[in-house]
């Protein structure tokens, strides 16, 4: 299993928020939940500008095996979406933690990320479900 970057915060659904300087919080889908999707055939990307809650439903990733929505960690307007996935989807099972982030959100209330996981209880999870 790969290294779990201390920067992120997770939701216990796998997605992974990483909080970049401007406010900006980049969202992707965890190494382990990639690994457990298997390889990615498509990835429906949520609208720029499109307004988010946190833990809605906000993309759509899909592999050979299964469909899974994609949650947002936090609050915010969508800003960015990462416009490689749409011919290259498997760059989230090559780098689930970097080039494969998925969207991009401009939280609304930072005291969100409070509520979520730190790397180490995130590891622990899934350490839990693997059991």
């Amino acid at each position: 299993m790969s290294e779990i970057p201390g920067d992120l915060k997770f939701l216990k659904s796998h997605e992974w928020a990483r909080v970049e300087d401007n406010g900006i919080v980049r969202v992707g889908i965890s190494d382990h939940a990639q690994g457990q999707l298997g390889d990615l055939v498509y990835v429906e990307l949520p609208e720029i500008g499109a307004s988010v809650q946190a833990g809605t439903g906000v993309a759509v990733v899909e592999s050979v095996k299964a469909a899974s929505d994609i949650y947002s960690p936090v609050s915010g307007e969508i800003v960015e979406v990462n416009e490689l996935l749409n011919d290259k989807p498997e760059t989230i099972n090559e780098d689930a933690f970097g080039e494969g982030w998925i969207f991009a959100v401009r939280i609304s209330d930072r005291g969100e990320l409070d509520e979520l996981l730190d790397a180490d209880a995130y590891a622990e999870q899934i350490e839990n479900e693997d059991h």
